[in-house]
C-alpha cells in the first residue's frame, strides 16, 4: 500500500478523481510493481519489426494500452533525476514512434505511428526539496518527449516540499480541491488553470524554517 499512500498519491489521487468526475477513463498503472527492463538501443522496432519491441516484458502490456490513450500522465516523485523504472519507459516508448523525422523551430522532431491516439501529456510529480526549480529536469525530459512525438505537453502539476502538507490541515484541502479542479478542466476544456497550478504548488514554510529543519533532522 505504500504507493497509494505515498507523497505523490497526495497530489495524484485527487487530480485523477476530477478526470474521472469529467467522465474520463482512467487506468493508472504503478511502474514499480512491473518487470520493465531498459532499451536495448538496437532499434529493431525503427527497422527491423517497425512499431514491435522485441522484449516480452510488462512493457507490451503498456504499449497496448498507451496505443488507446488520448492523455498521458506522468507520475512520480523527483530523484536525480528519475527512479530508474520510469525512465526504461520512457526509453522504451521509442517503439511507439514514427522514425520519419523532420525538423521543426531548428530540432529535429518525430512523431507517434498512426495507431497511437496520444494527444498530450501532462507530469504530476512531488519533491522533498523546498523549490520548484527541483522539477525542471524531470519536466524538461517529459516535455521534451511530447514534442519530440509531435504532442500537445498539457502542463505540470507540482508539489514541492510536499512532506509539509499535513493531511486533513486547511492547506491541504485547498491543495486537494485545486488538483481535482485541474484534472476536471483538462479533461473537460484541454488546459489547466494557472491559478490552480500555483495553489497547489504554493509555499508552506519558509525556505529558511524549511532548511532548519532539515539541517535537525540529520543531526
Amino acid at each position: 500500500m505504500r504507493m497509494e499512500k505515498s507523497d505523490t498519491a497526495k497530489i495524484l489521487t485527487p487530480f485523477l478523481e476530477g478526470m474521472k468526475q469529467a467522465k474520463a477513463d482512467v487506468e493508472m498503472f504503478y511502474i514499480k510493481r512491473m518487470n520493465i527492463q531498459p532499451c536495448e538501443g538496437d532499434f529493431t522496432c525503427w527497422n527491423k519489426n517497425p512499431g514491435i519491441c522485441q522484449i516480452n516484458d510488462d512493457m507490451q502490456l503498456l504499449y497496448h494500452k498507451m496505443r488507446e490513450a488520448e492523455i498521458l500522465v506522468f507520475a512520480t516523485p523527483v530523484y536525480i533525476p528519475l527512479p530508474g523504472q520510469m525512465q526504461n519507459v520512457l526509453n522504451r516508448m521509442v517503439a511507439l514512434i514514427d522514425p520519419v523525422i523532420k525538423t521543426h523551430k531548428g530540432r529535429t522532431r518525430a512523431k507517434f505511428r498512426e495507431d497511437v491516439k496520444i494527444k498530450k501529456m501532462v507530469l504530476v510529480s512531488s519533491s522533498a526539496w523546498w523549490e520548484k526549480a527541483n522539477f525542471e529536469t524531470v519536466e524538461r525530459i517529459i516535455q521534451e518527449l511530447a514534442e519530440d512525438a509531435s504532442v500537445n505537453y498539457a502542463g505540470a502539476v507540482l508539489r514541492p516540499h510536499v512532506q509539509w502538507l499535513v493531511e486533513k490541515s486547511e492547506k491541504a484541502e485547498e491543495i486537494s480541491s485545486a488538483a481535482q479542479h485541474t484534472g476536471f478542466q483538462l479533461i473537460k476544456e484541454g488546459t489547466m488553470s494557472r491559478n490552480d497550478l500555483n495553489i497547489i504548488g504554493q509555499p508552506l514554510v519558509s525556505n529558511t524554517r524549511f532548511l532548519e529543519a532539515e539541517r535537525n533532522a540529520y543531526q
